[in-house]
């Protein structure tokens, strides 16, 4: 199901953050490598550990432990991991940077008077901080993370409850994102996606997704939408 008319008509709109807004893989995959080596396991290339990101943080410990995308390490191995990867990861949160023109699209989306929600995977414990940290807190009316309701993307829940919250109907939330799991979650809720191609796909292209449009960076969002 896609929206093809453009513009789209759009009431509010909410974007993914890690991949879309901000570069978060170098600390991602820095952080898993510094887990292995604590626990005396061989580094991972950061390729492979990018293509590891963007189901949350569980996934990429599971992944960069088994070398697998689906496989289940041993439950005591994984319990020993994930807190040494959560203290390497709280030292390098804040080293992410957003990626190329995100600010002034934000800014564009605001001054056109959208107002704009986050919904990521990722749990509110690094959620928050990041966007506050970063400076990107303040543009968002609502911030929901992986662990915020009981479910995440690609379940729809995040979006029916973000078109809720703006008291918007589904089919006139926007969704920015760069991944499967957003096209689904979109798909799912009903609502449109466009997304960006520089993000964490897996390493697979965005085009080959349920997509709207595909636009190089934020600033190429406005172009396609109008106020319904």
């Amino acid at each position: 199901m896609g929206f093809k008319q453009f513009p789209l008509p759009v009431s509010a709109i909410v974007i993914d953050l890690d991949g879309t807004l901000l570069h978060t893989a170098p600390e991602l995959a820095e952080s898993a490598n510094r887990m292995l080596h604590d626990m005396g396991r061989p580094a991972v290339s950061q390729d492979l550990l990018m293509s590891y990101i963007g189901n949350g943080i569980h996934w990429l410990v599971k992944r960069a432990l088994t070398g697998n995308m689906h496989a289940e390490p041993e439950a005591a191995l994984f319990d020993r991991a994930l807190p040494i990867f959560e203290k390497h990861y709280t030292e390098l949160l804040l080293h992410s940077k957003p990626f190329p023109n995100v600010v002034k699209g934000l800014d564009a989306l605001k001054a056109a008077g959208y107002r704009l929600g986050c919904i990521t995977n990722k749990v509110e414990r690094y959620t928050n901080p990041l966007l506050q940290g970063i400076g990107l807190a303040h543009y968002f009316d609502i911030v929901l993370a992986g662990d915020t309701l009981p479910e995440k993307k690609p379940h729809p829940l995040p979006l029916l409850h973000s078109a809720k919250f703006f008291g918007v109907p589904i089919e006139q939330l926007l969704l920015v994102g760069d991944s499967l799991s957003d096209t689904q979650a979109a798909r799912a809720a009903g609502c449109p996606i466009i997304c960006v191609p520089y993000g964490y796909n897996h390493g697979e292209p965005v085009e080959g997704l349920d997509v709207d449009a595909v636009i190089p960076d934020l600033t190429d969002v406005l172009p396609l939408i109008k106020r319904a």
